[in-house]
């Protein structure tokens, strides 16, 4: 009998062939399907067990703390970032700062005052700033100062050490000399091949509309330093729960070593530049210009900020950069707190 089914692509009839053609079942397909019932449930089991240990519940607090407490700021540093890139022009930076780089640096430094808010938020509009043209060493003397200078800061520092107001004009002075003697030794020795900022739109294009220019670079900056804030966040939490009490009170009595700790500390700890200074009166047992130097450490350089300045600029600019910055701010604040405290 002659086989008068529809041809399909390769001329064979409709349906011909097609118990040959159907796939086999896998060979162990059972144990598979055994499997895909039982160890994601098992999984899900030993990881909800494991989960409710103590140090992990810990963590998970501090985790989710850093983050909470910098994802607020991350978001008005990355609108910040996208309005300058889509609606002010490259013309305003050139006017408003010195021609002079080693005098935009100050300039730049004392203008972070203007910015409320914490790391980061400093990090993405220092990246906008350097793409409309601003010099590396001023834009990075903001990035620094920024967070460290700011009204909402300063405010915050005097509720948390109520009559001593040196300890507020100690912060905002070896705040501003670390930004800028930064600035000044980025102009100095500073290498192009160091920074490397990612590739990114910048800047309002002819014909384009400005707001859809803002969301695409908002969207672009929030969505990439958000993902190394939350790193960031994570290493914070790790030192967090595997550093016992008991360290910190043996570096208490020595007072360089209570200096160089509590900077170091404030490096690992990832705090916020306006809750910080809570953090620093209630180490009582530290002398004042060691808790100086973890105010004026931790805006400048700490985990989430490290990673944050890696994604941004690069790591061999984050490395060298960071480095730089505790030195420099140890020793601004060991001079300035040895004079005013």
């Amino acid at each position: 009998m002659r086989n008068t089914g529809v041809l399909v692509e390769d001329g064979r009839p409709a349906g011909a062939g097609e118990g040959a053609d159907a796939p086999a079942p896998p060979r162990y397909w059972p144990v598979l399907l055994l499997g895909a019932a039982v160890v994601p449930g098992s999984a899900l089991f030993l990881l909800g067990r494991w989960g409710d240990a103590p140090a992990v519940q810990a963590w998970r607090t501090v985790c989710l703390a850093v983050t909470v407490q910098a994802l607020p700021f991350l978001l008005l540093g990355t609108a910040l970032s996208g309005a300058i890139n889509a609606f002010v022009p490259e013309g305003v930076f050139q006017r408003i700062l010195p021609r002079r780089p080693a005098l935009a640096v100050p300039v730049a430094g004392v203008a972070g005052v203007v910015l409320p808010g914490c790391e980061c938020a400093s990090v993405p509009v220092a990246g906008s700033l350097i793409g409309r043209g601003v010099t590396p060493a001023a834009a990075f003397a903001f990035l620094l100062s920024a967070p460290a200078i700011n009204p909402v800061v300063l405010t915050a520092t005097s509720i948390a050490f109520p009559g001593d107001p040196a300890m507020v004009l100690a912060r905002l002075l070896a705040s501003l000399a670390t930004a800028v003697v930064m600035g000044w030794l980025w102009l100095r020795f500073g290498r192009a091949e160091w920074l490397r900022p990612v590739v990114r739109h910048t800047g309002h294009q002819r014909g384009h509309s400005r707001w859809d220019e803002f969301r695409r670079g908002f969207q672009h900056d929030f969505l990439h330093a958000g993902g190394f804030l939350v790193l960031g966040a994570m290493a914070a939490a790790t030192f967090n729960v595997a550093v016992p009490r008991s360290v910190l009170d043996t570096f208490a009595a020595a007072p360089w070593l209570s200096v160089l700790f509590l900077a170091g500390l404030a490096v690992l700890l990832a705090v916020c530049s306006e809750a910080d200074a809570f953090l620093a009166a209630s180490l009582t047992g530290f002398p004042p210009v060691a808790r100086l130097a973890f105010m004026v450490v931790g805006p400048m350089v700490d985990l989430k900020l490290i990673a944050l300045q890696a994604g941004t600029f690069g790591r061999a600019f984050a490395v060298r950069f960071s480095a730089a910055t505790v030195v420099v701010a140890v020793l601004c604040s060991t001079l300035i707190g040895g004079v005013l405290l």
